[in-house]
């Protein structure tokens, strides 16, 4: 039996035309998709397949639709007993993990990243909060120029992705502000990102409150295979430390490299990106250039990659 490991992007992935090939090809898929429109009252399938893309990306959109999509491939890959063992996601995307690690049912992930979508957007007004990509400065370079800043500014380490791409993320004029001191720094480029908010900096705790109460609603199970928190990137599987790391998760740092790494260092055949895009796969070649890598987006990469773990090893 091949050892691999499930990996899940996150928010910035959407594409309008996501998952429609897989649900006109597959039963399992349409079937969830279909009871993800109840469930959630609004047309997902719609807005996946159809866009407009703008209104696809808002994040109380987003967040659900790429977490169904990719819990949907999963279905099909449990219906051909294909099992991770172990799981990650990039924030977001870790909803998706503790859905394939058997923690959480995907229609009550599905509520939970709808309302956290919901208390992400209204968290900080729109238009005044913002991130950016620095590329090539490392964490101590980066954490300098922004202990330098003033208090107010509000910028914080977001995203720490893979070797020389780090995130920040927080008041539009301190990102801006820190951008052209990062720059000033040594930094090669610095690239704003599409994105309607300041996640993962200390201006999304007052989201984090309201949703520590829909958590404690939700039924949330202990996992069955660990899954690599973002906020410690350690293997986690017991429900309660789960919660107050999904609660921590939304204004703490995403520590993906780290993931990563130690993703790496175990005795896996594969990672596989389950879910929409490449940009995770990306990140693992980045960390370990001769890991094998897979990503699941329609029906023919989910096809290559069930033929391939059905060989013979």
């Amino acid at each position: 039996m091949k050892r691999i490991a499930f990996i899940f992007p996150g928010q910035g992935s959407q594409e309008a035309g996501m998952g429609k090939a897989l649900y006109e090809e597959y039963p399992e898929v349409k079937d969830l998709l279909d009871r993800a429109d109840a469930e959630l009252g609004i047309s997902l399938t719609g807005l996946m397949f159809e866009g407009p893309q703008e209104e696809l990306t808002k994040t109380e959109n987003a967040q659900p639709a790429l977490l169904v999509n990719s819990a949907s491939i999963l279905e099909v890959l449990k219906k051909e007993d294909i099992r991770p063992v172990m799981t990650a996601g990039h924030s977001l995307g870790e909803y998706s993990a503790l859905v394939a690690s058997g923690a959480l049912e995907p229609l009550t992930a599905a509520r939970l990243v709808q309302k956290r979508g919901q208390l992400m957007e209204h968290a900080f007004p729109t238009g005044l909060g913002a991130m950016a990509a620095v590329l090539g400065l490392d964490k101590e370079q980066i954490s300098t120029v922004l202990d330098d800043m003033d208090e107010k500014e509000v910028v914080d380490i977001a995203n720490i992705n893979c070797p020389g791409q780090i995130v920040i993320s927080g008041r539009k004029e301190g990102v801006e502000k820190a951008s052209e001191l990062l720059k000033e720094a040594g930094a090669k480029r610095v690239l704003p990102l599409n994105v309607s908010g300041p996640f993962h900096s200390s201006l999304m705790r007052p989201a984090s409150e309201e949703f520590a109460v829909a958590l404690n609603e939700a039924d949330l199970k202990d996992a069955e295979v660990p899954v690599y928190a973002n906020v410690t990137a350690e293997p986690v599987q017991d429900q309660d430390k789960i919660k107050e790391l999904l609660v921590e998760q939304l204004y703490s740092p995403v520590r993906f490299q780290e993931i990563l790494e130690k993703f790496v260092e175990e005795d896996l055949d594969a990672i596989v990106e389950v879910g929409e895009g490449k940009v995770l796969s990306g990140l693992v070649r980045k960390v370990k250039r001769r890991m094998k890598t897979f990503n699941i987006q329609d029906p023919e990469s989910l096809q290559t990659f069930i033929e391939w773990y059905k060989e013979e090893s």
